[in-house]
This record gives structure tokens, sequence and C-alpha cells, in this order.
């Protein structure tokens, strides 16, 4: 029974973590959240007008369960590398039957400091055990229906049936700016009820995040 653990972001990619059962080897290496949006501003004094970018804090409540993950073609700034999602056909030989990947689908526009470059900079940094994908074009986050940064998807696949979506919700109670521990609660009990075949006895709590910043 494969599974995807998919994390739309659009910026850093953020952190997967594991309670001490089944799942908590089976994403060890993001170790961050991602972090609030400064303001991008014009340095004083440049003679330019100052820009000053918002995000708007959504919640990610686009797709419920049972959505059909959808096809993607992604490079990987890491490596050059094109993914999709037929890669992950065979995921049960990959950390233990889930594999992971991150998408990050913020315009570089407005926020440059998300782009390839940087995007290589943390997988590095974090030492991403995962792919760790560039949606330029924006259409990955649109075929998700992501809206926020970041939201958690998590697909089961069982035998030639397609991914399914079984968890689509917070990684856990924390918040930026919060004194709530990031301990990734949430989603490590949806991936040990994925893997143990048994249904997610809770109400998916969405994401609350900053607003994807979309092309103009």
């Amino acid at each position: 029974m494969p599974l995807v653990a998919t994390s739309v972001v659009g910026a850093r990619a953020s952190q997967f973590s594991s309670s001490a059962s089944s799942s908590a080897r089976l994403l060890p290496a993001l170790a961050h959240r991602t972090r609030a949006y400064r303001p991008l501003m014009t340095p004083a004094g440049s003679g330019r007008a100052r820009l000053q970018v918002r995000a708007a804090r959504l919640e990610s409540t686009g797709v419920s369960v049972g959505f059909r993950g959808p096809q993607f073609e992604l490079p990987e700034p890491m490596t050059g590398k094109i993914w999709t999602l037929d890669d992950f056909e065979g995921s049960p030989a990959l950390l233990k039957g889930l594999a992971c990947v991150a998408i990050s689908s913020n315009s570089v526009v407005t926020h440059p400091q998300d782009g390839p470059e940087h995007m290589i900079v943390d997988a590095e940094k974090f030492k991403y055990s995962f792919p760790y994908l560039y949606d330029e074009s924006q259409e990955a986050a649109k075929a998700f229906q992501a809206v926020c940064t970041p939201e958690f998807y998590l697909f089961k696949k069982d035998g030639r049936r397609p991914f399914e979506l079984f968890y689509h919700g917070q990684f856990d109670d924390s918040r930026p700016g919060s004194n709530v521990p990031v301990t990734g609660k949430d989603l490590s009990h949806a991936i040990d009820c994925a893997l143990s075949g048994q249904e997610f006895p809770f109400v998916q709590r969405p994401s609350v995040g900053c607003s994807i910043k979309w092309n103009q």
C-alpha cells in the first residue's frame, strides 16, 4: 500500500515529524517550520517607491478525503531531475512504505527569496531526504487546490487504484508566534492510521498559514 505525503508550500518546506510509533522513522529529515513572511521593502534612499507585500491568513479547506492525487511534472532544483506522481508508485520500498515530496509554489516576482537557488540552500542545510520541487507555473498548487503555506496531503494507494487523499489537515496545534510546541502529532497520527489500515478517527483540522503568493 504505497503512501505519498505531500506538502504544498509557498516558501521553505515545512517540517514533517513523527510520533514514537511506526511513523517515527518515516520522515526524519525536516526539522523547521515555514517562517512567517516579513514585508519586502525597497531600501530607504534608493530613490524608488517602497514595496510592501502582505499575505492573508487562510485555512486549507479545498479538497476532501478521497480526492485523487493530481498528476504533476516538476523539476527538483537540487538535482535537475523532473518528478511526476508516477515516480512514487513503488513507494513500499522507500522509507518503509511512505514517500515524501515537498512543492514550492510561491511567485518569485514578489518573493525572490523563495526561488530555486534558495530552495537548494534549504535542502542542503536541513538535509532533506525527499524531493523538494519547484512549481514555477503554479499549476500544481492549483491542481491540489492549495491556498496556504503549508498544506499537508497524505495520499494512499491500494493496488491498481489511483492515489486517493487520506488526510488533509494541520501538522499539529502549533502556529507561528504561539507557545504551542511543534510536535507533528496530527500528521503523525494520520500516517500511523494509514499504514495500519485504520480510518482516521478524529475531525481533520485544517492547516492555517499565509496565502500562496500567486503570480499576477
